[in-house]
């Protein structure tokens, strides 16, 4: 089974620094690419944890990293099932977590998944079939509010209200059920392709945000991750988009800062401590050759940061 290509590869593990005999979280494991990598840098007797809730994954994952045997332990379940996920395995602290953001270039191959503007599918959007309401649900639902509010916020679309009036317009007439339907409304809108980007990119990122309450996992996700690294250890983060990768900075920049008081206090009253040092003071991009043979690492930036 193919997979996607492994972005910011030798950085990732460069940053990580795996340690043999450490244990290794990778919470979006995805195609096991990373994952292998990891494993090969803490062995013999290093260990990985693999966590992704789509199932495909999953499987690909199984069938790349088999050569580890008991080394590494695969669990469908998101990031934001982090703590459950550890304690129900017994493990209280870690040598390193890596999250790789975002929805993986096979995800976006397959038109049954809903994600891609180019490939025609039901608009599904879903990172696990197991979760609720898909795309098609809350196009059909949401209110022109909260339509225009999903666009706006997640998918930082400009014209989300004209975009949203047109769309709640239009299911008065028939239900949107496919991705080539929504991404030709939104063309109406918006005006036709002009470059390499669609029109309606930014209107499918916001809801396939919103399908998965992708941010809010993911402040989750790394508060859980922190509280498991063990002094000195690292988290590595790859964002593909300004708001995840502004979730990561503003996160690591609060876990690196110490009291909050104001400067008259005699006495610190916030208790508040630094628990991360930040590594990345600037995000790790792709170089051009990277670039060149993966165009998706263009949009990719890794910050790292180091349990104190």
């Amino acid at each position: 089974m193919t997979y996607h290509t492994p972005v910011l590869l030798k950085e990732v593990v460069n940053q990580l620094q795996p340690r043999r005999g450490g244990l290794y979280v990778d919470c979006t494991v995805g195609g096991g690419g990373h994952a292998r990598e990891i494993l090969r840098a803490c062995g013999p007797e290093g260990q990985l944890i693999g966590l992704d809730w789509d199932d495909e994954a999953i499987a690909a994952s199984r069938e790349r990293l088999s050569e580890f045997g008991a080394r590494v332990q695969l669990v469908r379940a998101s990031y934001v099932e982090l703590e459950r996920v550890l304690m129900s395995l017994g493990v209280t602290v870690v040598d390193g977590v890596l999250f790789d953001l975002g929805v993986s270039s096979r995800q976006f191959d397959e038109p049954g998944r809903g994600f891609s503007v180019l490939r025609d599918g039901p608009l599904d959007m879903r990172m696990s079939r197991q979760l609720g309401a898909t795309a098609r649900d809350i196009l059909r639902t949401a209110s022109l509010e909260e339509l225009a509010k999903i666009f706006r916020v997640y998918g930082e679309e400009k014209r989300s209200r004209a975009v949203a009036r047109t769309i709640v317009a239009e299911r008065e007439r028939a239900p949107l059920e496919t991705t080539t339907q929504l991404a030709r409304l939104v063309e109406q809108v918006l005006g036709p392709k002009r470059g390499a980007i669609h029109p309606a990119t930014r209107v499918f990122q916001g809801l396939r945000i919103a399908v998965n309450n992708e941010l809010a996992n993911l402040r989750q996700g790394l508060d859980v991750a922190t509280r498991f690294l063990q002094s000195g250890a690292r988290i590595a983060v790859i964002s593909f988009h300004s708001l995840e990768d502004r979730i990561v900075k503003r996160f690591f920049v609060e876990k690196s800062s110490g009291c909050i008081c104001p400067p008259e206090l005699p006495v610190c009253g916030c208790g508040r401590k630094e628990t991360l040092r930040i590594v990345t003071k600037k995000p790790v991009t792709a170089d051009e050759t990277e670039v060149g043979v993966n165009p998706r690492a263009r949009s990719a930036k890794l910050r790292v940061a180091e349990k104190i």
